[in-house]
Protein backbone atom coordinates (compact mmCIF):
# COMPACT_ATOMS: atom_id res chain seq x y z
CA UNK A 1 0.00 0.00 0.00
CA UNK A 2 2.82 2.41 0.86
CA UNK A 3 4.47 1.69 -2.52
CA UNK A 4 1.24 2.45 -4.38
CA UNK A 5 0.86 5.65 -2.39
CA UNK A 6 4.41 6.72 -3.20
CA UNK A 7 3.74 6.12 -6.90
CA UNK A 8 0.63 8.28 -6.59
CA UNK A 9 2.79 11.01 -5.07
CA UNK A 10 5.25 10.59 -7.95
CA UNK A 11 2.41 10.89 -10.47
CA UNK A 12 1.25 14.11 -8.80
CA UNK A 13 4.78 15.55 -8.82
CA UNK A 14 5.21 14.78 -12.53
CA UNK A 15 1.85 16.31 -13.43
CA UNK A 16 2.44 19.46 -11.41
CA UNK A 17 6.01 19.94 -12.66
CA UNK A 18 4.98 19.45 -16.30
CA UNK A 19 2.22 22.00 -15.87
CA UNK A 20 4.08 24.65 -13.85
CA UNK A 21 7.79 24.01 -14.55
CA UNK A 22 8.34 24.76 -10.84
CA UNK A 23 9.73 22.32 -8.25
CA UNK A 24 6.89 20.73 -6.31
CA UNK A 25 6.70 20.76 -2.53
CA UNK A 26 4.60 18.70 -0.11
CA UNK A 27 2.26 21.60 0.66
CA UNK A 28 1.48 22.11 -3.03
CA UNK A 29 0.77 18.40 -3.43
CA UNK A 30 -1.71 18.44 -0.56
CA UNK A 31 -3.38 21.59 -1.88
CA UNK A 32 -3.77 20.33 -5.47
CA UNK A 33 -4.37 16.61 -5.04
CA UNK A 34 -6.65 14.47 -2.93
CA UNK A 35 -3.94 12.22 -1.51
CA UNK A 36 -5.82 11.40 1.67
CA UNK A 37 -2.75 11.43 3.91
CA UNK A 38 -1.01 13.87 6.24
CA UNK A 39 1.73 16.32 5.30
CA UNK A 40 4.23 14.22 7.27
CA UNK A 41 3.32 11.13 5.26
CA UNK A 42 3.77 13.02 1.97
CA UNK A 43 7.16 14.30 3.12
CA UNK A 44 8.19 10.76 4.04
CA UNK A 45 7.02 9.48 0.65
CA UNK A 46 8.97 12.22 -1.13
CA UNK A 47 12.06 11.31 0.84
CA UNK A 48 11.65 7.66 -0.17
CA UNK A 49 11.19 8.63 -3.82
CA UNK A 50 14.35 10.73 -3.61
CA UNK A 51 16.27 7.81 -2.11
CA UNK A 52 15.08 5.67 -5.04
CA UNK A 53 16.39 8.23 -7.53
CA UNK A 54 12.94 9.08 -8.88
CA UNK A 55 12.91 12.75 -7.82
CA UNK A 56 15.62 15.26 -6.96
CA UNK A 57 15.94 18.71 -5.42
CA UNK A 58 17.29 21.06 -8.12
CA UNK A 59 18.42 23.48 -5.43
CA UNK A 60 18.13 23.96 -1.69
CA UNK A 61 14.36 24.23 -1.37
CA UNK A 62 11.45 22.07 -0.35
CA UNK A 63 10.52 21.44 -3.98
CA UNK A 64 11.36 18.34 -6.00
CA UNK A 65 11.36 17.53 -9.73
CA UNK A 66 11.23 14.15 -11.48
CA UNK A 67 14.36 12.42 -12.76
CA UNK A 68 14.52 10.47 -16.02
CA UNK A 69 13.85 7.34 -13.97
CA UNK A 70 10.82 9.01 -12.40
CA UNK A 71 9.43 9.95 -15.79
CA UNK A 72 10.01 6.39 -16.97
CA UNK A 73 7.95 4.90 -14.15
CA UNK A 74 5.24 7.52 -14.75
CA UNK A 75 5.06 6.68 -18.48
CA UNK A 76 5.14 2.92 -17.91
CA UNK A 77 2.20 3.23 -15.50
CA UNK A 78 0.29 5.54 -17.81
CA UNK A 79 -2.38 2.93 -18.43
CA UNK A 80 -5.18 5.27 -19.38
CA UNK A 81 -4.45 8.07 -21.81
CA UNK A 82 -7.23 10.60 -22.30
CA UNK A 83 -8.54 10.02 -25.84
CA UNK A 84 -9.02 12.83 -28.30
CA UNK A 85 -12.49 14.23 -28.60
CA UNK A 86 -14.63 13.50 -31.64
CA UNK A 87 -14.15 17.09 -32.80
CA UNK A 88 -10.35 16.81 -32.48
CA UNK A 89 -10.28 13.57 -34.46
CA UNK A 90 -12.49 15.09 -37.16
CA UNK A 91 -10.20 18.13 -37.39
CA UNK A 92 -7.15 15.89 -37.84
CA UNK A 93 -8.89 13.87 -40.52
CA UNK A 94 -10.00 16.97 -42.44
CA UNK A 95 -6.57 18.57 -42.27
CA UNK A 96 -4.71 15.51 -43.54
CA UNK A 97 -7.35 14.54 -46.09
CA UNK A 98 -6.72 17.80 -47.94
CA UNK A 99 -3.21 16.70 -48.96
CA UNK A 100 -2.61 16.52 -52.70
CA UNK A 101 0.45 14.24 -52.79
CA UNK A 102 2.96 12.45 -50.57
CA UNK A 103 5.09 15.56 -49.98
CA UNK A 104 1.98 17.41 -48.88
CA UNK A 105 0.99 14.55 -46.55
CA UNK A 106 4.39 14.68 -44.86
CA UNK A 107 4.41 18.48 -44.59
CA UNK A 108 0.87 18.59 -43.19
CA UNK A 109 1.59 15.76 -40.74
CA UNK A 110 4.61 17.44 -39.20
CA UNK A 111 2.86 20.82 -38.95
CA UNK A 112 -0.16 19.16 -37.37
CA UNK A 113 1.86 17.20 -34.80
CA UNK A 114 3.91 20.26 -33.86
CA UNK A 115 0.73 22.24 -33.34
CA UNK A 116 -1.05 19.54 -31.34
CA UNK A 117 1.85 18.81 -28.98
CA UNK A 118 3.83 22.08 -28.98
CA UNK A 119 6.92 19.94 -29.52
CA UNK A 120 9.21 19.34 -32.49
CA UNK A 121 7.47 16.97 -34.91
CA UNK A 122 9.58 14.53 -36.93
CA UNK A 123 8.49 12.24 -39.76
CA UNK A 124 10.43 9.78 -41.84
CA UNK A 125 9.40 9.52 -45.47
CA UNK A 126 7.84 6.13 -46.24
CA UNK A 127 10.64 3.61 -46.59
CA UNK A 128 10.94 1.92 -49.98
CA UNK A 129 12.35 -1.21 -48.38
CA UNK A 130 9.12 -1.62 -46.39
CA UNK A 131 6.78 -0.69 -49.24
CA UNK A 132 4.97 -2.69 -51.88
CA UNK A 133 4.59 -1.91 -55.57
CA UNK A 134 1.46 -0.16 -56.82
CA UNK A 135 2.58 0.32 -60.43
CA UNK A 136 5.68 0.41 -62.61
CA UNK A 137 5.70 2.56 -65.72
CA UNK A 138 8.25 2.28 -68.54
CA UNK A 139 8.64 5.43 -70.64
CA UNK A 140 10.97 5.64 -73.67
CA UNK A 141 12.61 9.07 -73.62
CA UNK A 142 14.52 8.94 -76.87
CA UNK A 143 17.08 6.66 -78.41
CA UNK A 144 18.25 3.92 -76.06
CA UNK A 145 17.07 5.63 -72.88
CA UNK A 146 14.16 4.30 -70.83
CA UNK A 147 12.67 5.94 -67.75
CA UNK A 148 11.55 3.49 -65.07
CA UNK A 149 8.89 5.06 -62.84
CA UNK A 150 8.13 3.24 -59.61
CA UNK A 151 4.97 4.04 -57.63
CA UNK A 152 4.63 2.31 -54.25
CA UNK A 153 1.64 1.79 -51.99
CA UNK A 154 2.47 4.82 -49.85
CA UNK A 155 2.31 7.16 -52.83
CA UNK A 156 6.07 7.58 -53.01
CA UNK A 157 7.36 7.88 -56.57
CA UNK A 158 10.90 7.06 -57.68
CA UNK A 159 12.37 7.49 -61.14
CA UNK A 160 15.44 5.85 -62.65
CA UNK A 161 16.91 6.45 -66.10
CA UNK A 162 18.15 3.30 -67.87
CA UNK A 163 20.52 3.02 -70.80
CA UNK A 164 19.22 -0.05 -72.63
CA UNK A 165 21.87 -0.33 -75.32
CA UNK A 166 19.29 -0.41 -78.11
CA UNK A 167 17.17 2.15 -79.92
CA UNK A 168 13.60 2.01 -78.56
CA UNK A 169 12.17 4.67 -80.88
CA UNK A 170 10.24 2.09 -82.93
CA UNK A 171 9.82 -0.49 -80.15
CA UNK A 172 6.55 0.72 -78.60
CA UNK A 173 5.00 -2.74 -78.75
CA UNK A 174 7.99 -4.32 -77.02
CA UNK A 175 7.96 -1.68 -74.23
CA UNK A 176 4.20 -2.05 -73.73
CA UNK A 177 4.47 -5.84 -73.52
CA UNK A 178 7.36 -5.61 -71.07
CA UNK A 179 5.41 -3.10 -68.96
CA UNK A 180 2.49 -5.53 -68.68
CA UNK A 181 4.73 -8.46 -67.76
CA UNK A 182 6.66 -6.43 -65.17
CA UNK A 183 3.47 -5.23 -63.48
CA UNK A 184 2.02 -8.72 -63.55
CA UNK A 185 4.97 -9.89 -61.46
CA UNK A 186 5.49 -6.79 -59.31
CA UNK A 187 2.17 -5.19 -58.32
CA UNK A 188 1.34 -5.91 -54.69
CA UNK A 189 4.77 -7.38 -53.99
CA UNK A 190 7.35 -6.01 -51.52
CA UNK A 191 9.78 -3.88 -53.47
CA UNK A 192 12.74 -5.89 -52.23
CA UNK A 193 11.25 -9.04 -53.84
CA UNK A 194 10.67 -7.49 -57.27
CA UNK A 195 14.14 -7.86 -58.86
CA UNK A 196 14.04 -11.61 -58.16
CA UNK A 197 10.52 -11.96 -59.54
CA UNK A 198 11.58 -10.26 -62.75
CA UNK A 199 13.82 -13.23 -63.46
CA UNK A 200 10.70 -15.09 -64.62
CA UNK A 201 9.89 -12.18 -66.94
CA UNK A 202 13.34 -12.47 -68.49
CA UNK A 203 12.77 -16.15 -69.18
CA UNK A 204 9.59 -15.31 -71.11
CA UNK A 205 11.34 -12.82 -73.39
CA UNK A 206 13.30 -13.48 -76.56
CA UNK A 207 17.04 -13.82 -75.84
CA UNK A 208 17.81 -10.51 -77.56
CA UNK A 209 15.24 -8.72 -75.31
CA UNK A 210 16.49 -10.10 -71.99
CA UNK A 211 19.12 -7.39 -71.43
CA UNK A 212 16.25 -4.88 -71.44
CA UNK A 213 14.49 -6.78 -68.64
CA UNK A 214 17.73 -7.02 -66.69
CA UNK A 215 18.26 -3.26 -67.02
CA UNK A 216 14.79 -2.60 -65.58
CA UNK A 217 15.45 -5.05 -62.74
CA UNK A 218 18.72 -3.29 -61.90
CA UNK A 219 16.93 0.06 -61.82
CA UNK A 220 14.35 -1.27 -59.36
CA UNK A 221 17.04 -2.87 -57.23
CA UNK A 222 18.85 0.45 -57.17
CA UNK A 223 15.68 2.09 -55.85
CA UNK A 224 15.90 -0.02 -52.70
CA UNK A 225 19.40 1.29 -51.91
CA UNK A 226 18.21 4.06 -49.60
CA UNK A 227 21.39 4.97 -47.78
CA UNK A 228 21.42 8.33 -49.56
CA UNK A 229 17.69 8.63 -50.14
CA UNK A 230 16.08 8.28 -46.73
CA UNK A 231 14.54 11.60 -45.84
CA UNK A 232 13.16 13.06 -42.66
CA UNK A 233 11.09 16.21 -42.23
CA UNK A 234 10.59 18.20 -39.04
CA UNK A 235 8.49 21.14 -37.95
CA UNK A 236 8.08 23.18 -34.79
CA UNK A 237 11.69 23.76 -33.75
CA UNK A 238 10.58 27.19 -32.52
CA UNK A 239 8.60 25.37 -29.83
CA UNK A 240 11.88 24.63 -28.06
CA UNK A 241 12.48 28.33 -27.52
CA UNK A 242 9.21 28.45 -25.60
CA UNK A 243 10.68 26.04 -23.06
CA UNK A 244 14.27 27.24 -23.25
CA UNK A 245 14.60 27.03 -19.47
CA UNK A 246 14.38 23.25 -19.79
CA UNK A 247 17.71 23.39 -21.63
CA UNK A 248 19.72 25.80 -19.47
CA UNK A 249 23.04 25.02 -21.16
CA UNK A 250 22.28 22.65 -24.03
CA UNK A 251 19.54 24.15 -26.23
CA UNK A 252 22.04 25.04 -28.97
CA UNK A 253 23.32 21.46 -28.95
CA UNK A 254 19.77 20.13 -29.21
CA UNK A 255 19.05 22.42 -32.16
CA UNK A 256 22.27 21.36 -33.88
CA UNK A 257 21.38 17.70 -33.35
CA UNK A 258 17.93 18.23 -34.84
CA UNK A 259 19.57 19.60 -37.96
CA UNK A 260 21.42 16.30 -38.41
CA UNK A 261 18.89 14.20 -40.27
CA UNK A 262 21.04 11.09 -39.83
CA UNK A 263 20.57 11.47 -36.08
CA UNK A 264 16.81 11.85 -36.45
CA UNK A 265 16.62 8.81 -38.70
CA UNK A 266 18.47 6.75 -36.12
CA UNK A 267 16.08 7.90 -33.43
CA UNK A 268 13.04 7.03 -35.53
CA UNK A 269 14.46 3.78 -36.84
CA UNK A 270 14.93 2.67 -33.24
CA UNK A 271 11.12 2.50 -33.02
CA UNK A 272 10.10 -1.18 -33.11
CA UNK A 273 8.23 -2.21 -36.25
CA UNK A 274 4.53 -2.49 -35.41
CA UNK A 275 3.04 -5.85 -36.23
CA UNK A 276 -0.57 -6.66 -37.00
CA UNK A 277 -2.70 -6.35 -33.88
CA UNK A 278 -0.21 -3.96 -32.28
CA UNK A 279 -1.15 -0.84 -34.21
CA UNK A 280 -1.50 1.38 -31.14
CA UNK A 281 2.06 0.86 -29.92
CA UNK A 282 3.91 4.06 -29.04
CA UNK A 283 7.57 4.11 -28.01
CA UNK A 284 8.84 6.66 -25.48
CA UNK A 285 12.58 7.28 -25.02
CA UNK A 286 13.36 9.50 -22.05
CA UNK A 287 16.50 11.55 -21.46
CA UNK A 288 19.56 9.37 -21.04
CA UNK A 289 17.79 6.51 -22.83
CA UNK A 290 18.44 8.35 -26.09
CA UNK A 291 21.66 7.07 -27.67
CA UNK A 292 22.84 10.43 -28.99
CA UNK A 293 24.44 12.55 -26.25
CA UNK A 294 23.18 16.03 -27.31
CA UNK A 295 19.60 14.74 -27.14
CA UNK A 296 19.85 13.28 -23.64
CA UNK A 297 17.98 16.26 -22.25
CA UNK A 298 15.03 15.41 -24.52
CA UNK A 299 12.36 12.75 -24.83
CA UNK A 300 11.14 11.14 -28.03
CA UNK A 301 7.57 9.86 -28.45
CA UNK A 302 7.23 7.90 -31.70
CA UNK A 303 5.31 5.21 -33.53
CA UNK A 304 5.22 3.52 -36.92
CA UNK A 305 2.70 4.35 -39.63
CA UNK A 306 1.53 2.42 -42.64
CA UNK A 307 4.16 -0.27 -42.17
CA UNK A 308 6.56 1.97 -44.08
CA UNK A 309 7.94 4.65 -41.78
CA UNK A 310 7.96 6.28 -38.37
CA UNK A 311 6.82 9.60 -36.95
CA UNK A 312 6.85 11.28 -33.57
CA UNK A 313 7.80 14.29 -31.50
CA UNK A 314 10.96 15.45 -29.73
CA UNK A 315 10.82 17.75 -26.74
CA UNK A 316 12.15 18.32 -23.23
CA UNK A 317 11.80 15.57 -20.65
CA UNK A 318 9.30 17.91 -18.96
CA UNK A 319 6.67 16.89 -21.48
CA UNK A 320 2.98 16.09 -21.28
CA UNK A 321 3.56 12.44 -22.16
CA UNK A 322 -0.08 11.42 -22.17
CA UNK A 323 -1.05 14.16 -24.58
CA UNK A 324 1.97 13.54 -26.81
CA UNK A 325 1.29 9.80 -26.95
CA UNK A 326 -2.35 10.16 -27.91
CA UNK A 327 -1.55 12.80 -30.56
CA UNK A 328 1.22 10.72 -32.14
CA UNK A 329 -0.97 7.62 -32.14
CA UNK A 330 -3.98 9.41 -33.65
CA UNK A 331 -2.01 11.18 -36.38
CA UNK A 332 -0.21 7.95 -37.34
CA UNK A 333 -3.59 6.24 -37.64
CA UNK A 334 -4.93 8.82 -40.07
CA UNK A 335 -1.70 8.96 -42.09
CA UNK A 336 -1.87 5.19 -42.49
CA UNK A 337 -5.45 5.43 -43.74
CA UNK A 338 -4.56 8.12 -46.27
CA UNK A 339 -1.56 6.25 -47.66
CA UNK A 340 -3.53 3.01 -47.92
CA UNK A 341 -6.22 4.59 -50.10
Amino acid sequence: MSQERRLEVLRAIVQDYVRTSEPVGSKALLDRHQLGVSAATVRNDMAALEDEGLIIAPHTSAGRIPTDAGYRIFVDRLQQVKPMSKAERAAIERFLAGAVDLDDVVARTTRLLAGLTQQVAVMQYPSLTRSSVRHIELVPVGGARLMVVLIVNTGRVEQRMVETGRDLSSEAELVAGLRNLVNEQAVGQPLTAVPGRLATVSERMAPEDRPLVEAVARALADATEESTEERVVLAGTANLARVGSDFPTTLSQVLEALEEHVVLLRLLQAVPTITEGDGDSVTVSIGAENPYAPLRTTSVVATAYGGAGNLGVVGPTRMDYGQAMVAVRAVAHYVTEILDE
